[in-house]
């Protein structure tokens, strides 16, 4: 294992370990769920994310690919979110990934992928009595690259290389007892690659130029759970298809970075406060790609710790 992400991965934990957080809030605080982070509060985390598979689909053909092996991607991503008030988030998350093939000639990469900027804004919460409530999200985000890592070398890439901006909408339903859905939705825009070699070949075509136009793309998800304090269990379906331009992978050959893909996943994750731990909260992902196009038949398992800490003053009372 590298040694960067290891440290940082320490380094984050060695820092949440001796934070005492002021309040405690567990649930998952990334773009498409139904959650926000109360004002003047700070939620971190630091999530580890292994990734494998050793069959994929070429277009709507489901095969293996003997130069590849299994191919396996690693990440550590860090991210941060703040309640600027009690309905608007701000929030930035960074990974660094490391790939590796077990057979062929082609060498894994490694290093700092896309920097993904967000603001998340809580639009109405309506409340249906006993029924529980009913709330709307709206969020729009921003990446771009934080190296010049190579795009062009799929499926060992670390990342496309292309800047992103896109919009989300989500609906949460939450009811008294604890039970709650989530349904999501985003459009992203992504914006040309540059390659580092004069000319491509892809979806039949000839190009002489160095500029790749990207296929934008929408995802949508659906996330029934259960949550009480800090703890919390949820199944997530989520499927992404882009849209218009890019081709199939060409047989016997590799990815090219504005293929085609459609993707179907389904997974879970569950939360669990750590005891006498000062407020860390464990979190265990899961998912699997269940059917797609030019993309691998995909396990991805994702651990970690989260922590929140509150900068909302205190009222001492003599």
């Amino acid at each position: 294992m590298p040694v960067q992400p290891l440290r940082a991965y320490q380094f984050l934990i060695r820092i949440a370990a001796f934070t005492i957080p002021c309040c405690l809030f567990s649930h998952a605080q990334t773009l498409d769920d139904g959650f926000s982070v109360p004002a003047k509060t700070l939620y971190s985390s630091s999530l580890y994310t292994h990734d494998s598979w050793d069959h994929y689909w070429q277009g709507s053909l489901r095969r293996t690919n003997g130069n590849l092996g299994t191919v396996t991607t690693q990440n550590n991503t860090l991210l941060a979110t703040y309640g600027i008030t009690e309905r608007l988030n701000v929030m930035g998350t960074v990974p660094y990934v490391w790939t590796n093939a077990s057979q062929g000639v082609l060498n894994g990469l490694q290093g700092w992928q896309d920097v993904t900027l967000a603001a998340k804004y809580r639009l109405i919460t309506k409340h249906l009595g006993r029924a529980g409530t009913v709330s709307a999200y709206a969020v729009g985000f921003w990446g771009i690259p934080t190296t010049n890592y190579i795009s062009d070398l799929q499926p060992l890439s670390i990342g496309l290389g292309a800047r992103r901006a896109g919009g989300r909408g989500t609906l949460h339903y939450q009811s008294a007892q604890g039970w709650f859905l989530d349904g999501s939705v985003a459009y992203t825009w992504r914006g040309s690659v540059k390659l580092d070699r004069p000319y491509y070949f892809t979806n039949d075509t000839f190009y002489n130029t160095d500029i790749v136009d990207m296929p934008n793309v929408v995802d949508y998800s659906v996330g029934p759970g259960f949550c009480r304090g800090s703890r919390m269990a949820q199944f997530v379906w989520t499927k992404r298809i882009t849209q218009g331009g890019g081709g199939d992978i060409r047989r016997q050959d590799l990815p090219f970075i504005s293929n085609r893909f459609i993707s179907s996943r389904v997974g879970g994750v569950v939360t669990y406060p750590i005891p006498r731990a000062g407020g860390l909260v464990f979190r265990l992902e899961y998912s699997r790609v269940i059917d797609g196009r030019n993309v691998g038949l995909a396990s991805t398992i994702s651990t970690g710790l989260t922590q929140t800490i509150s900068f909302k003053r205190r009222i001492s009372i003599p």
